[in-house]
């Protein structure tokens, strides 16, 4: 290996593998993240790879594998409401296999076809793009995998564009910029701030790379053509930065490991742990007032999916509504500076507002109930009736009746939808209180929906 491929291949590897840690960091729940970070992860073993043996089929297999994933994150990130958007995520896992397999038996150039799949997801997204959010974002991964593509080929196909390690170099570039696209999204859907919690977390990756990586390519220089030497050596680089990336939920499991028989000192500091990771991404308070009925409405519906995680609500902007400051300037003035008191009385605002959807009289299946049912057993009590064994402990037998009403009668789709128009009623009572109470919201009047019909006008089952 000589001076100028170890300089690219490291600073590459560990620029791809390092984004794609901390996408996986940022909400280890959410899939779109983990197909971002396996792009990054599959284009840095092809730098390994090719450093190994450059222009092998394997490296050139692991290059086309982000296409083939970047297709799922298209498909993700398309709007909720899109008529397409459950054939396209089922139909993308299928064609992982479908174009996966003609790549890895077709040579050169043949391996492209896994090219499709990112053609049709792109095209798809892009007939959405003015339901997207932010707006520029189908655009942005049109332009970066349209240069993520011209490298490819130049890779794949007998065309020199210059040295092949600058073309992979660049390829990396395209791919980051496309990881940093979805963590834009992903901040912005969450209501959260992006760049202060990511420069933190690059600073510390530009620290381990210099500290780690320098010694690894040196190591590498010193030992050319030994395949251990530099297998081990980014495996380091790799492990490293993925402690960088992943940090916070890194700190999470060695807690529960090294604190297993000391469950409050366990709880004490994943309390702390959790407000330290939510001050850096959240919004600052006077962006409050900025916000509109819309936003109000979907971060309403984030905020209660989000119910059992006090570390998402801790992010989420509506922690500082006006309602919760008056709630515990009534308590002690003191308990507004609290993060998770906050967090925590967002969660008990949440929780009262489902209970006014609650009707007169004995709980029930009837169409009266289907909000209230919805969102209390999914979203505060965080029952998944469809799971192959629901947990149902401690709930009484009409909690058990309703949670076997919906496993047998309601399809997930129908139950989907009730909680979202269950939010949406819930999201209007807030705004209405916050419209009434705060003058300087007195412009921004709305009617209530209606509690029968769903976001397209129509009756839902």
């Amino acid at each position: 290996m000589t001076q100028p491929v170890a300089a690219v291949a490291v600073p590459a590897f560990a620029l791809a593998w390092w984004l794609g840690a901390y996408l996986v960091g940022r909400d280890p729940g959410r899939a779109v993240l983990w197909r971002a970070a396996g792009a990054l992860w599959a284009y840095a073993t092809g730098i390994v790879a090719w450093m190994i043996s450059p222009g092998s089929s394997v490296a050139e297999l692991l290059f086309c594998v982000p296409a083939l994933l970047w297709a799922g994150v298209a498909t993700s990130l398309l709007p909720q409401e899109a008529p397409e958007r459950q054939v396209a995520e089922r139909g993308w896992a299928g064609s992982l296999v479908i174009f996966l397999a003609p790549a890895v038996l077709l040579p050169g150039v043949g391996k492209l076809i896994a090219l499709a799949p990112l053609a049709g997801g792109l095209a798809l997204l892009q007939r959405y793009r003015q339901r997207v959010r932010p707006k520029h974002l189908p655009t942005a991964l049109l332009a970066a995998a349209a240069l993520y593509v011209v490298g490819l080929v130049a890779v794949l196909a007998p065309i020199d564009l210059g040295a092949p390690e600058l073309v992979l170099a660049t390829m990396g570039v395209d791919l980051v910029l496309l990881g940093f696209l979805v963590a834009v999204q992903d901040a912005v859907e969450a209501g959260e701030r992006l760049l202060p919690d990511l420069r933190r977390s690059l600073v510390a990756a530009v620290v381990a790379v210099l500290l780690c990586g320098g010694p690894a390519a040196v190591t590498m220089l010193a030992t050319p053509g030994l395949t251990a030497v530099i297998v081990l050596q980014f495996v380091l680089v790799g492990v490293v930065l993925s402690a960088v990336g992943a940090a916070a939920p890194l700190r999470a499991l060695l807690d529960r490991l090294a604190f297993l028989q000391n469950g409050r000192l366990r709880r004490d500091r994943a309390a702390l742990l959790l407000a330290a990771d939510a001050l850096p991404r959240r919004r600052e308070r006077h962006r409050m007032i900025a916000m509109d009925e819309p936003e109000f409405r979907r971060l309403t519906l984030r905020a209660l999916e989000d119910y059992s995680d006090l570390g998402r609500l801790l992010r989420n902007p509506l922690v500082d509504l006006p309602t919760v400051d008056r709630r515990l300037q009534a308590r002690d003035p003191g308990l507004t500076d609290q993060p998770l008191i906050r967090a925590a009385e967002l969660r008990a605002v949440l929780s009262e507002q489902v209970e006014r959807l609650k009707p007169a009289g004995v709980p029930g299946t009837s169409q009266e109930w289907r909000f209230y049912n919805a969102l209390h057993y999914c979203s505060v009590l965080g029952v998944r009736p469809y799971e192959r064994v629901p947990q149902t402990d401690g709930m009484d037998l009409d909690g058990r009746r309703i949670i076997d009403w919906f496993r047998r009668r309601v399809r997930r789709e129908s139950l989907d939808q009730w909680k979202v128009q269950g939010a949406e009623l819930v999201s209007a009572r807030l705004w209405q209180e916050l419209l009434s109470t705060d003058p300087r919201w007195l412009t921004r009047s709305a009617p209530l929906p209606e509690a029968t019909r769903g976001t397209n006008g129509r009756q839902v089952l």
